[in-house]
Order: C-alpha cells, then structure tokens, then sequence
C-alpha cells in the first residue's frame, strides 16, 4: 500500500494543468488489474509521435527496461498510450521520470548549440558588413 502512494506521489509530480483556469489531467497512469508496478501504462494527453518516439527511445536506453512502446490511439485524437516493462524490482514509474529528464536535457542541449549558431552568423555578417565600409 505504502509503495503505490509513493508511486502515486511521483506521478502526481508529472502531471500538468492546462490554460483558462480548467485543471486537466496531462498524463494518466493505467495498470491492468493483476499487474504490478513494473508493467505499466502511460496515457500522455495532447502529445503525439514526436515525444513518443523520442521517449521510447531514451527509455530503451536503460538496461533495466524490458519493453517500452507507444501507440497513438487515434489519428484525430492527440494522445499516445507509453508501455514501460521493467526487469528487476525498478518501478516503471522511474525509467519514464528518467527518461523524461534526459530528453529534456537532449533539448537543452541542442537549443543551445542552436541559439550559439544564430549568435556565431549574425556576429560574422556584422564584422563582413564593417569591413565593406
């Protein structure tokens, strides 16, 4: 019991809420009955392939992790179900946190390199720019 209120601790962390005052639910947490903490159901609402594959993707990373997969539900729909499986007694709950972390660091990463470029082509057209004149 003491396990799925930390489990549920750490999930409500991940949740966000929407604009105009109305709390929504952007992430659910499905486990089938029968099933323990380390087969899990992820439902991430208004996300698509893009985050999806690139979270099965650093979540497969992890050597602890036995399956993870993803599936839209619908085309007109904008969620995808996350699957996670995990060996061992790792909760399925921490290769999503960490996978999330690492993505979110990939990101940063490549705005950054990103935002450098643009600064690197604007301080080269301005030094060509002054030694025309």
């Amino acid at each position: 019991m003491e396990e799925d209120q930390e489990l549920e601790r750490k999930i409500s962390g991940l949740k966000t809420s929407m604009a105009e005052g109305e709390r929504k639910t952007a992430l659910e947490m499905v486990q089938a009955a029968g099933t323990d903490r380390h087969c899990v159901t992820f439902v991430l609402h208004e996300e698509d392939h893009t985050l999806g594959n690139s979270l099965r993707y650093m979540i497969m990373k992890n050597p602890e992790v036995e399956f993870c997969g993803y599936t839209t539900t619908h085309p007109s729909e904008s969620k995808i179900n996350l699957r996670i499986q995990t060996r061992g007694t790792l909760p399925a709950v921490e290769p999503f946190q960490r996978g999330l972390n690492e993505l979110m660091s990939v990101c940063q990463h490549v705005l950054d390199k990103f935002e450098a470029s643009i600064k690197d082509y604007k301080d080269q057209k301005s030094s060509r720019n002054e030694s025309t004149f």
